[in-house]
């Protein structure tokens, strides 16, 4: 951890963070209007955080991430942006989305580049997995939007067939979803340099029968 991201986490985290509670979030209140809320689990460096969150200031962005340089390099470039609609999380995405969302509080989530765990014996430590997804799905609006992203295509396949098996959600594309919508971060712009290909799925909630 640089000495910046250090001091930025020691002295803005009591300004941009919130702190982990067993109770939901009033976002609304959080934010201090009534805007769409976006979630982002796990955003590293927050580089596509802030980027995101300075072209739409429509949007409210709260992100979640449990590494101190990371949040401390994201809490710096929202003070050195001025971004009033970005707040953090340092905590375990799992028990937030359980005990601080409440149920379709959320107009989208982004989750980039998720840890691929690429070793087999590691994949059940993989974060898309069936109970995950239910759990996020409820924490979604109807018409909500969920975009992941990887490198890793064993991973991507993966989640493509979780995803397809969550009742409540709905492909927007015939398999993969384009990347346009989204701003390249630095971790895939190395990866396709090296030739590395990306897979993005976006998938909506549907309302309930």
């Amino acid at each position: 951890m640089s000495n910046a991201q250090r001091r930025a986490h020691a002295d803005l985290l009591p300004v941009y963070g919130v702190p982990v509670s067993s109770t939901p979030l009033d976002l609304e209140r959080l934010f201090r209007r009534a805007a769409p809320k976006i979630l982002e689990i796990g955003f590293g460096m927050g580089e596509t955080t802030a980027r995101i969150a300075s072209e739409h200031p429509e949007n409210d962005y709260l992100g979640i991430d449990v590494h101190t340089p990371g949040v401390g390099s994201l809490l710096r470039r929202i003070a050195d942006l001025g971004l009033a609609n970005v707040r953090v999380i340092q905590h375990d995405a799992v028990e937030v989305l359980r005990h601080m969302i409440a149920p379709e509080a959320l107009d989208g989530v982004h989750i980039f580049f998720p840890d691929p765990w690429p070793k087999k014996r590691h994949h059940k430590r993989r974060l898309i997995q069936a109970p995950f997804l239910a759990l996020l799905a409820s924490r979604m609006k109807a018409g909500a939007t969920v975009h992941v992203a990887t490198d890793w295509e064993d991973y991507a396949r993966q989640m493509l067939e979780v995803f397809r098996s969550e009742p409540s959600l709905r492909n927007t594309a015939p398999e993969f979803a384009s990347a346009d919508s989204r701003p390249q971060t630095k971790f895939e712009g190395r990866g396709r340099k090296l030739g590395h290909r990306i897979w993005d799925l976006v998938f909506r909630k549907i309302p309930p029968p």
